[in-house]
């Protein structure tokens, strides 16, 4: 009777587990979308408890001769408990419960029973976990021989697979089998000895606890407000974090230009900074208290942005008051800056003519001394941080009334001071003689303008004349450049003579330096209004006589008018032979050119 009810419940178990399978297999694949993240860590705790079927061979020996075998064992039970350090390794504890009984359900023929502990090693994946142990422990075993139980050594070594189910939120699994070889030794001391290797095959369900998924990570997330400001204004950053244990320490962090701060919120001091853009980095540790952040989730850090915007510049517009002024005249200018944020202003000015007084809002224009026409004002403002605008308006300086005209007498007076060049003969003067020279038609024009220059110097005290000095090209350049001076110094001698001041009288010698041309006397010759057309023809024949005596004189201008002497020759002067004669050698004569 009980071998046909230990057949049936064999059976019955069987065939629970193996039905078992396929419904955890279709429910694991409808499952697989919604497997949570935790779910899918291997477990840090497995707890199995199942059906085992042992299998010893050994036998008991007392003296050397056989007394009895072991027999199979199908009842009864495996019950372990592993604990994982990490994915794949862990310790397991583990206790079986083995007995068989004959006929007479009262007489126990073979028990094997005990507890272990060792080592597990697995290898998770989504579906099924294949693992292996090997264990050391003590079993108890009883036989129909020596029927009290007695404690002896077993070693277990095996493996198995579970197969992972969604059930439980994927902490149930079913081991499909678990099969371990089992050797024992037990002495029966003072009786019989027994050495058993066994087979035991077992199945069951393991329940999950735990997980080797770390905790969530600590996160942190921080923002500034207000995002863009002006140097100055102040920002705050606030930081919000999820995910920390309530047990835990945390702590924060803040780093950044100008940030302070030390819990959940930093202030920035926006004073020195440029304008731009800038990084607030914020963090936080949680742990035990000096151990914070020890551990990867256990620490999280953001950043928050921030801009420092450039102060805008001012704008100016000016204006000025009368615009149109007479020479000597003032004027008001007046400013208006603004500045958007309302920075300090100061002002300046500028005129391209004229003088400008004042550095606020108004300014004083001088005309004197500018010219008259537009004049351009510039106005200038600027702030503290360096920024500037500039706008511009202007006035007109009148031109002066015209002075009074000449008086009559001045007029005639201008108009009779005629200028006309002074000529003198070859050679003239002598430097032993340095006051002759002035032939009497020469002294007659030098005597007119003393006489008119007089008069003319008491409507133009400032006026000057000057006197320069040329001689013709015979002589040597030391030698006429003497020669030039000599006449030039008889002249103004003469003119003071007659009254002229010598403070009013300037003199310079060129020499033979500007000797006028052939060509400049033959147009001299041919506008002389003093000379018919024949004469002048007669003139011309002698161009080379002319030439020279044309260069033998003194030019005379009138400083402040510009005035320059009229270079016509006299030729029709009583004493113009005196003049034009040539035959006087001057000193110093210059070596003839050899001819070729």
């Amino acid at each position: 009777m009980y071998s046909q009810v230990s057949k049936f419940t064999r059976l019955a178990l069987t065939l629970a587990c193996t039905s078992l399978l396929p419904l955890a297999m279709a429910a694991q694949d409808n499952a697989k979308p919604a497997t949570p993240a935790s779910a899918q860590a291997p477990s840090k705790w497995d707890l199995f408890a199942g059906y085992s079927y042992l299998a010893p061979k050994g036998s008991i020996i007392d003296n050397g001769t056989q007394q009895d075998n072991a027999r199979s064992i199908s009842c009864c039970a495996d019950v372990s408990l592993a604990r994982y350090f990490t994915n794949y390794f862990g310790v397991q504890a583990e206790g079986d419960f083995h007995k068989n009984g004959g006929n007479n359900t009262a007489v126990v023929h073979d028990q094997f029973s005990g507890g272990s502990g060792g080592l597990i090693f697995r290898y998770p994946t989504e579906d099924i976990t294949p693992f292996a142990h090997a264990l050391v422990g003590g079993e108890s075993v009883s036989t129909t021989y020596y029927d009290s139980n007695k404690w002896g050594m077993v070693l277990t070594a095996g493996g198995g697979i579970d197969y992972n189910t969604p059930w439980l939120d994927h902490h149930l699994a079913i081991r499909v089998f678990q099969a371990d070889y089992q050797y024992s030794h037990v002495d029966m001391f003072p009786v019989v000895r027994g050495n058993f290797n066994m087979a035991r095959l077992s199945t069951g369900i393991v329940v999950s606890f735990g997980t080797m998924a770390p905790p969530p990570t600590v996160t942190i997330a921080c923002a500034a407000q207000p995002n863009s400001i002006f140097p100055g204004e102040p920002v705050t950053v606030t930081a919000t974090v999820g995910n920390t244990l309530p047990k835990d320490h945390v702590i924060y962090t803040w780093s950044g230009q100008g940030v302070t701060g030390s819990d959940t919120t930093a202030k920035v001091d926006t004073t020195n900074l440029a304008p731009g853009s800038y990084t607030v980095n914020c963090g936080v540790k949680e742990g035990k208290p000096g151990k914070e952040g020890l551990k990867p989730w256990e620490s999280a850090s953001s950043t928050a942005t921030f801009t420092v915007k450039e102060y805008e510049p001012p704008t100016l517009s000016c204006s000025a008051n009368p615009t149109d002024l007479k020479p000597g005249d003032s004027s008001t200018v007046t400013s208006q800056g603004v500045s958007p944020q309302n920075r300090p202003l100061t002002y300046s000015y500028q005129a391209s003519g004229g003088t400008i007084s004042g550095s606020g809002t108004t300014a004083t224009y001088s005309s004197t001394g500018a010219s008259t026409g537009p004049v351009q004002i510039t106005c200038n403002v600027a702030d503290d941080k360096g920024h500037t605008a500039t706008a511009n308006t202007s006035v007109t300086i009148q031109p002066p009334p015209p002075p009074p005209g000449p008086s009559p007498e001045q007029v005639r007076l201008e108009q009779r001071l005629a200028l006309h060049s002074v000529f003198f003969p070859t050679a003239q003067p002598r430097e032993k003689h340095p006051e002759g020279g002035l032939v009497e038609s020469q002294q007659t024009i030098l005597n007119t303008l003393a006489t008119d220059f007089k008069s003319y110097l008491q409507f133009k005290p400032d006026a000057h004349l000057t006197l320069t000095g040329h001689a013709d090209p015979r002589g040597s350049d030391k030698y006429n450049q003497a020669l030039s001076e000599r006449r030039v110094n008889r002249a103004k001698d003469f003119l003071v003579s007659q009254g002229v001041s010598a403070d009013a009288i300037e003199v310079q010698a060129l020499g033979e330096t500007q000797e006028l041309t052939k060509d400049e006397v033959t147009d001299l010759v041919n506008k002389n209004p003093d000379l018919s057309d024949a004469d002048k023809k007669k003139v011309l024949k002698r161009i080379g006589v002319i030439y020279l005596a044309q260069n033998r004189r003194v030019d005379i201008s009138l400083t402040n008018t510009g005035q320059q002497s009229v270079q016509l020759y006299p030729f029709n002067a009583a004493d113009s032979a005196t003049l034009l004669n040539e035959k006087a050698a001057p000193h110093g004569k210059k070596a003839a050119p050899k001819k070729k």
